[in-house]
């Protein structure tokens, strides 16, 4: 009889989790309403210069993150004025669980449970409501880091760890990248070949139809990179560079079949 018990209430805490995961899903694809983005920083390096961008970074204006998703949204008749309206939290002093290259299965499981522990455990949104999404973001001083871990965008959870440079003339790609990792966190896949991080050839290009295709003039944001030919491609400055493309919009719910 305990057995059996201990069975149904596993059961049930699983059909629990499933539950949530899904209406998580759906709340945060039917834009039917702003979705709020809280940012979090962290001292990533515990460098003086990540700690003196932090600091100055206090009042962020969120404003071409913003717009770059109004834009995008227009593009597929979505109506809200503010899709995506975004907030700083403040700064975090501790440091999430790290994700090693070469972990296997379980062990990104296991890394996938202890993080979103430690993101409920440490976000404080004092009076404020919870957000939709939480996105962490860790600085570093570009001088000593010139090349970041991998960021990550958790859809069972609704948050993401997000590496990003302590430097004003680096914002542009840090927008990137969050921008990136939050819609990670809405259902959408990467769009590079992960050996090389090429665009794919149709859905990481920006203008599949183009004539001719190579070069393109734009990045597919979870492509990440501007195509140049069949082989090469490069990074983009600022989300000025960036779209979103027919298969990602779709995958947030922005087009509907």
């Amino acid at each position: 009889m305990f057995k059996r018990l201990r069975i149904l209430i596993l059961l049930l805490i699983l059909l629990f989790v499933a539950l949530n995961t899904y209406f998580d899903r759906v709340y945060t694809t039917d834009w039917d309403r702003p979705l709020y983005v809280t940012l979090f920083p962290i001292n990533g390096d515990g460098s003086p210069t990540s700690e003196r961008y932090i600091a100055a970074s206090a009042n962020a204006d969120f404003s071409t993150l913003e717009s770059f998703f109004e834009r995008q949204a227009r593009r597929y008749g979505v109506e809200l004025e503010h899709p995506v309206r975004f907030a700083r939290g403040p700064q975090i002093r501790e440091i999430p669980p790290m994700l090693a290259p070469d972990t296997g299965l379980l062990g990104t499981m296991w890394w996938s449970l202890r993080t979103r522990y430690w993101a409920w455990r440490v976000a404080d949104h004092g009076d404020a409501p919870k957000p939709d999404i939480e996105l962490f973001v860790l600085y570093y001083d570009p001088a000593t880091s010139p090349a970041l871990p991998h960021s990550v965008g958790l859809q069972k959870g609704l948050f993401g760890i997000v590496h990003a440079f302590a430097d004003r003339t680096m914002e542009g790609s840090n927008d990137i990248v969050i921008a990136h990792e939050l819609l990670h966190t809405l259902g959408a896949i990467d769009k590079y070949a992960p050996g090389t991080n090429q665009p794919l050839d149709p859905i990481g290009l920006a203008d599949p139809e183009r004539e001719p295709l190579y070069p393109q003039t734009y990045a597919e944001l979870m492509a990440g990179r501007i195509a140049i030919s069949e082989a090469s491609s490069e990074i983009p400055e600022s989300l000025h560079e960036v779209v979103i493309g027919p298969l990602t919009a779709s995958e947030i719910g922005w087009m509907r079949n």
